[in-house]
């Protein structure tokens, strides 16, 4: 299932705001956010992602049309998940990007290689 354009646009508003995005970690919300171990093709200051650059891509591919995913998470039951794979070219493996909206907020649940094709 696709999402439709309401929400694409709500997750790349949410994540370019320091105030309605996190990565926090709980057990009821189990993150895997590691995009300081991700190389940055763009370079820059820093040779991997930062936590703003991550979110940055996301939001960018997200305008972009980027596809993503719906997927029903398991923790917390019932909430949805929005995927994204993100190629960065240059023979690195994919990105892989697991979100969660929770209210007027974004939840970073994944950013890290891919280990699946």
């Amino acid at each position: 299932m696709s999402i439709n354009a309401e929400t694409r646009r709500q997750l790349a508003q949410f994540a370019r705001s320091s105030r309605t995005r996190t990565t926090a970690f709980s057990p009821q919300r189990p993150t895997d956010w590691r995009p300081h171990e991700v190389r940055n093709p763009a370079g820059g200051l820093s040779p991997t992602y930062t936590d703003g650059a991550a979110w940055e891509l996301i939001a960018a591919r997200l305008d972009e049309g980027h596809e993503v995913e719906v997927i029903d998470l398991r923790k917390p039951p019932g909430a949805k998940g929005y995927v994204m794979k993100i190629p960065l070219g240059h023979n690195e493996p994919a990105v892989y990007v697991k979100l969660q909206l929770r209210g007027r907020q974004i939840v970073g649940r994944s950013f890290h290689y891919s280990t699946r094709s």
